[in-house]
């Protein structure tokens, strides 16, 4: 409030030389305030005794405010109370007069390093961050498949969920499934996901290769809105696609406890199966699930859709369903034929389209049908009830062969993915598309077979080779941490230093030194 010292100090001191720029005064801390929640300055130089609000004052708003601010008080006082008061508060320093340049400057220096040491972490922290996303997602997978699995009790949901740094306390869940498939390259998905990502309304999580999870939190009455919000975006981004992408959701029903979305989620895997014999129908709820069974509830023989023999959905199933979906699958199937197959010739129909559509897909793949023909023998003569059965051990025998071949071209991806790997992990340019364009796939789908396969994620994978070669070179050679960042794959030392502490628990310097466990 002294307008002398207030007008030398924004006047006389060189700010921009000290690495400063000074951007407000003011004459008292009532004053001050508005400045600074506008401007949130790195630094504060406040007096301790003012009218209206002193320095003390303004200086516990402000450390709640803007704990990152650092506070200097000046002060004519030399009284230990305040002195106390200020610590108390956090000041960062706490200054006499009269107060000569060459003190503030020596002080503004300190600080400087100080703050640019903090943002230096902030901008690791925030690197690392963004590299360990996908290992995020990886784990965020593993604790939703126990979660609608019901392998978790309500505490064991939110003590995993807090290490996640997931919030998900909400007053009612419910869960849409999302099956997105792009026939070309079209990078639509983090855009479709986007949406989901920055609305705290939903979580999102990876099921499989093509298929996502995403939690929708609110209050019981507003989660059809939320529901609706959701499926209107991913109709907006997949119409937009056009047919270059597959696309389906499936609704689950509400549920007010977490521990209960086991329930929620076995109805909408079992809505979600319906798009294997609905192509058309891409949202699938209650209400549609229903309205469909009840159009087939009196199918006689004259009136069978013909498109509901087409082998195409057959073969389709077979292409993108797995092995939970086979029951609804089979049972919809012969809803709809259910009546007609009092006709024996029509029974025999069935039966042989069954047989004829899986064995030419097995044969697709590359393997002989006599492995598949050998398994399946079949009889004209079979009931309703056996035909069933037939077709569903028919689904789950291709099914295991398409996995199988699947799984031994996977382990080729991966091979030689890890291969390239192990040559190219010293280098800082490695990265995940660098490798998915050498095994050539897309990156989301060898991201997704990756950390299936692995049981981590590309990025958790690379720092792990890069830290067990570090911690060889630390310990059997007397290289400088400096060089060893470099002989690993990190350019700047600094930030090596940081990952290194960040996954050892201990600096390299402590590791050399034999503090490791």
């Amino acid at each position: 409030d002294e307008t002398v010292i207030r007008e030398g100090l924004r006047d006389n001191i060189p700010w921009s030389q000290f690495g400063f720029e000074l951007i407000g005064d003011a004459s008292d801390g009532e004053m001050a305030l508005p400045l600074i929640r506008k401007y949130q300055p790195d630094v504060l130089i406040t007096d301790i005794k003012m009218p209206f609000m002193d320095g003390l004052s303004l200086s516990k708003i402000v450390a709640e405010e803007f704990p990152s601010t650092k506070i200097i008080i000046i002060s004519g006082y030399d009284d230990f109370e305040y002195a106390r008061q200020a610590i108390e508060v956090g000041v960062e320093q706490y200054l006499l007069k009269p107060i000569t340049r060459a003190k503030l400057t020596k002080v503004l220096g300190e600080l400087r390093e100080k703050i640019e040491q903090s943002q230096e972490q902030a901008d690791y922290q925030l690197r690392y961050k963004n590299e360990i996303h996908e290992y995020e997602q990886f784990a965020r997978r593993l604790f939703f498949e126990s979660v609608l699995e019901g392998e978790l009790s309500a505490t064991e949901i939110f003590e995993e969920a807090s290490k996640l740094e997931l919030e998900i306390s909400a007053p009612a869940y419910n869960l849409l499934l999302l099956d997105y498939q792009e026939k070309e390259e079209i990078m639509r998905e983090e855009e479709l996901l986007h949406f989901f990502l920055r609305n705290p309304q939903y979580v999102v999580f990876r099921l499989n290769v093509s298929s996502f999870g995403i939690l929708v939190m609110a209050e019981l009455d507003k989660l059809p809105q939320y529901i609706e919000q959701g499926i209107e975006h991913i109709r907006q981004i997949c119409e937009s696609a056009g047919e270059k992408v597959e696309w389906y959701v499936a609704v689950g029903t509400p549920v007010e406890r977490l521990s209960m979305l086991s329930n929620c989620y076995q109805k909408a895997n079992k809505y979600f199966s319906f798009r294997f014999v609905t192509p058309e129908q891409h949202v699938l709820h209650e209400q549609v699930i229903a309205d469909l069974m009840n159009e087939k509830e009196e199918t006689s023989f004259e009136n069978v859709d013909p498109t509901q023999m087409n082998p195409e959905i057959i073969r389709d199933f077979l292409v993108r369903g797995d092995s939970s979906d086979i029951e609804n699958f089979v049972e919809y199937y012969f809803r709809s034929i259910h009546d007609a197959l009092e006709s024996k010739m029509f029974r025999d129909y069935v039966i042989l389209n069954i047989r004829f559509t899986t064995a030419a897909y097995i044969e697709s793949l590359g393997v002989s049908q006599s492995q598949y023909l050998e398994q399946m023998q079949f009889d004209l003569s079979m009931g309703l009830d056996d035909i069933k059965t037939y077709f569903v051990k028919s689904l789950q025998t291709a099914i295991e062969i398409r996995d199988k071949q699947s799984d031994d071209q996977t382990g080729r991806i991966i091979r030689q993915a890890l291969d390239y790997i192990e040559e190219n992990y010293t280098n800082e340019n490695l990265s995940l598309n660098s490798v998915a364009t050498k095994v050539r796939v897309s990156a989301n789908y060898f991201s997704a077979i990756f950390s299936q396969s692995m049981k981590m994620t590309f990025v958790e994978y690379v720092t792990k080779k890069r830290m067990d070669k570090a911690k060889a070179l630390l310990k059997n050679t007397d290289t400088l941490a400096s060089e060893i960042a470099q002989l690993v794959g990190y350019k700047d030392a600094h930030y090596f230093s940081f990952v290194f502490k960040k996954t050892q628990g201990i600096s390299p310097r402590e590791y050399r030194a034999g503090k490791r466990a």
